[in-house]
């Protein structure tokens, strides 16, 4: 059995004993894409039918997206794409991107994965869910630490919807997000990723809070 044989979450809390919540706990924060990345962006919406297929979705938005939000942490960490994982026959697959702590024998092993990526096939949100969240717990026990939150991010490159499993349970954040207010959607991002920097080296002073209403 692999990570894409889950179909629902339900389905994945059941076999693993994962209580579900809901709440609001990444704040509403803006972050600061390069000038030059927004463009590219814009060009490959408004110049290519970059939602007609998974793969467009995946090379026009999704990888470009995440690399650009990884490029702030690179030299502490690595970014995967189609890295296969394992830890036992039932939690084993393919996550379509990870990140995880840079290993220091080099960027070619895997060390401590600390976010996960599912792409939503068919914009099916929910199987999303189900295979992210089977990743998050195989990659939790991989870390063989529980008290530390591995975040789970579902795209569509259109719309993303964020997650963590801490410990035995799997927080669903209310809101999502839409590519079309990519500021925003780069604040979420940096926002996670910041969490798992040395303090010294947070850099969510660059963000800044939006207001309850309207859009910075």
């Amino acid at each position: 059995m692999s990570f894409s044989d889950y179909k629902t979450i339900s389905q994945v809390q059941i076999e693993y004993k994962v209580k579900y919540d809901e709440a609001d706990f990444i704040p509403k924060l803006n972050g600061a894409p390069s000038q030059q990345f927004l463009n590219e962006l814009n060009f490959n919406i408004r110049m290519l039918d970059a939602f007609s297929s998974e793969a467009a979705r995946c090379e026009l938005i999704i990888l470009p997206v995440l690399r650009e939000a990884y490029k702030r942490i690179a030299a502490g960490f690595s970014l995967w794409v189609k890295k296969s994982i394992s830890y036992d026959s039932h939690l084993n697959g393919t996550p379509d991107y990870m990140v995880s702590r840079r290993s220091g024998l080099g960027k070619t092993v895997l060390e401590y994965p600390l976010v996960i990526v599912a792409e939503a096939k068919k914009n099916d949100f929910d199987q999303g869910w189900a295979q992210c969240l089977a990743e998050l717990i195989a990659a939790q026990r991989l870390n063989k630490d529980s008290s530390l939150s591995i975040h789970g991010i579902v795209t569509d490159g259109k719309y993303w919807e964020f997650g963590k499993l801490t410990g035995m349970t799997f927080s669903k954040n209310i809101s999502s997000f839409v590519i079309d207010d990519t500021v925003r959607l780069f604040g979420v991002l940096d926002y996670i990723l910041d969490l798992y920097l040395p303090s010294e080296q947070t850099t969510l002073g660059t963000c800044q809070a939006a207001p309850q209403v309207g859009l910075c």
